[in-house]
C-alpha cells in the first residue's frame, strides 16, 4: 500500500466563517475560485451534506481524469470529501473563526495507487499542487471578502 501524502494550506480571511463555509458549498461561488482547469459536477443534486456526492474532473485534453467524491464528514465549519479515482484520499476544509474573520484550513491528504502514476505526480506535478493549493485559497479569499463587503454594504 502506497503512503499517505498530505498537503495542508491556510489561510486567514476578513470574512466570517459562514461566509467562508458558504463559498466552499454554493457551487456557483466555488466556480469563482476553483482552479480553472477544475469542474466539479453534482451527481444528481448538488449538496455538501452528509453522503452528497459529485465528481471533480480535470480539463487535460483526452485525458479529463476524473475523481469521484463523497461529503463524508459534515459539520457547521467543517466538510470533508473523500475521492477515489487515481488519486484516493480526503480533502478537509475547516473554517475556524477568529477574532478577526476566519482562518481558513485546507488538508488534501491522499494516496496514488498506481505507482507510475505517483512517480509521475511526485516528479512534475506535486509543487504544482502544493502551489495551486495556495492560489485556490488566494482566490476563496477575494471571493469570501467580497461576499463580506456585499453583506455589510
Amino acid at each position: 500500500m502506497p503512503a499517505s501524502q498530505v498537503l495542508e494550506q491556510s489561510i486567514q480571511i476578513n470574512a466570517s466563517a459562514t461566509i467562508v463555509e458558504r463559498c466552499i458549498t454554493d457551487l456557483t461561488l466555488m466556480h469563482r475560485w476553483l482552479n480553472p482547469a477544475l469542474r466539479c459536477e453534482p451527481v444528481g443534486e448538488w449538496s455538501t451534506d452528509l453522503g452528497g456526492q459529485s465528481r471533480f474532473i480535470i480539463q487535460i485534453p483526452l485525458l479529463q481524469p476524473t475523481l469521484k467524491s463523497v461529503v463524508v464528514q459534515r459539520e457547521p465549519g467543517l466538510i470533508v470529501w473523500e475521492f477515489k479515482g487515481f488519486f484516493r484520499g480526503r480533502d478537509r476544509w475547516e473554517c475556524n473563526p477568529e477574532l478577526r474573520g476566519t482562518r481558513l484550513l485546507n488538508r488534501f491528504e491522499f494516496e496514488i495507487p498506481n505507482p507510475i502514476v505517483r512517480f509521475g505526480f511526485n516528479q512534475f506535478a506535486a509543487s504544482l499542487t502544493q502551489e495551486d493549493m495556495q492560489a485556490q485559497l488566494r482566490r476563496l479569499k477575494r471571493v469570501a471578502e467580497e461576499a463580506q463587503r456585499k453583506d455589510e454594504g
